[in-house]
């Protein structure tokens, strides 16, 4: 199993160290990825402790004891709101011929809710 491109349920979007993505700190705009070594829980949808969400090295603390933690893990608040998909992700499903199949079942899906 590879961890380039995967589905998280809880944010609706898409994950994996195949995503380019925006560091989910407010304000911060630094282009990372959606794989496990940015992730806060530091495991797959946040693990046990962390939200899931995507930080760069300035936004993601490490500690001796718990896992890689965003500050409002870390303050065990609730999690930020997710930064938007870049262009270049949406562009790359929109076009590229490997999501074609996955398009035209997007397609079905919102035809039948019409």
């Amino acid at each position: 199993m590879s961890w380039a491109i995967g589905w998280d349920e809880r944010w609706k979007r898409d994950i994996g160290y195949g995503v380019p993505a925006f560091c989910d700190h407010p304000g911060c705009g630094k282009l990372i990825d959606r794989g496990l070594s940015y992730v806060c829980g530091g495991e797959p949808y946040g693990g046990s402790r962390g939200c899931g969400l995507y930080f760069c090295d300035e936004h993601l603390h490490v500690g001796v004891r718990l896992p890689q933690l965003c500050e409002r893990c870390v303050a065990r608040k609730e999690p930020f709101a997710p930064t938007p998909d870049t262009v270049t992700w949406l562009h790359f499903k929109m076009t590229d011929p490997s999501w074609k199949r996955w398009r035209e079942e997007k397609m079905k899906r919102e035809e039948e809710l019409v």
